[in-house]
């Protein structure tokens, strides 16, 4: 009887670290052309803009979101680099307000690197416990210009440390300027149970002329047709926000976001063809969040 419960054990446990393993094809980023990479050997940041730099420390839009305030870069947080790892701090500070940090490849006057179609990529490490809710997003740039009547929205990946087996990534398109054009929808992936935070992985999206792949590792989780309100550039932020939706009061204080690279590829012109088009899924619709 031992026995028998002990195998019945042990083909369950298989059976589970089979499901939660990467699956899909793998990205040959052999096939890909780097166009921009920050390595996070330093940090160069301002909180607007003004001095220019790579990075600003606000959304270019001037909207935070979550339960932390976004923080101007100062000596030693939200930012910290060592080693060619970025750290993003959270802290309840002594007047019981929570302040992070948020980074942004383009300022509020949309200069700055945003790329049309391509592999995006971050390599991360999540901090552990409830209420944490880091991302790697990208928006397309017409956000901050204006020029467009809806926004883009692609989450890579977002974290919710409720459950900390799993991450999710998404699709949105935001109307604004009286449009009624909104659609999202959303793909949770599990993994094994505290892995996302005890380990770095890599988030990475393709946006294609005809399908928007994404990635885990490496490996292929989720796509669909590519959107005409994707045909633009992007650029990528990555933050660590708090709540989200659920409460912070357990939240780890402080609590930490790793990341080691951001990085965004071209296709080489010898890339594999994308698979045809399919008709869209995009029909879940969801409130605003940004």
């Amino acid at each position: 009887m031992n026995v028998l419960r002990l195998l019945i054990v042990l083909l369950a446990g298989t059976a589970a670290c089979v499901a939660h393993a990467a699956t899909g094809d793998r990205l040959d980023i052999d096939q890909f052309r780097l166009t921009w990479e920050e390595r996070f050997d330093t940090l160069d940041v301002s909180a607007w803009g003004t001095p220019p730099a790579r990075w600003i420390a606000h959304t270019p839009w001037y909207g935070d979101f979550g339960d932390a305030r976004f923080t101007d870069p100062g000596n030693g947080f939200p930012f910290t680099t060592r080693a060619g790892v970025l750290r993003i701090e959270a802290r309840k500070g002594s007047d019981d307000v929570w302040r992070s940090g948020l980074l942004s490849s383009v300022d509020t006057a949309g200069n700055g690197f945003a790329q049309k179609y391509g592999y995006f990529e971050a390599r991360m490490k999540f901090p552990p416990g409830k209420g944490v809710w880091p991302s790697f997003w990208l928006i397309g740039r017409d956000r901050v210009s204006g020029a467009s009547d809806h926004t883009a929205e692609i989450d890579v990946v977002e974290y919710y440390g409720r459950a900390p087996g799993e991450f999710r990534s998404a699709a949105h398109i935001w109307p604004r300027a009286g449009s009624t054009v909104q659609e999202s929808h959303r793909h949770n992936r599990h993994e094994v149970a505290n892995s996302l935070t005890a380990n770095f992985h890599t988030y990475g999206v393709l946006i294609g002329e005809t399908d928007t792949v994404y990635y885990f590792d490496r490996r292929e989780i989720w796509r669909f047709p590519t959107p005409p309100q994707y045909r633009v550039p992007m650029f990528p932020l990555v933050n660590l926000a708090l709540g989200g939706g659920w409460p912070i009061d357990e939240t780890p204080n402080p609590s930490y976001l790793y990341v080691d690279y951001v990085r965004a590829y071209s296709e080489a012109p010898a890339a594999t063809k994308t698979p045809a088009r399919r008709a869209s899924f995009f029909s879940r619709i969801a409130p605003p969040r940004r």
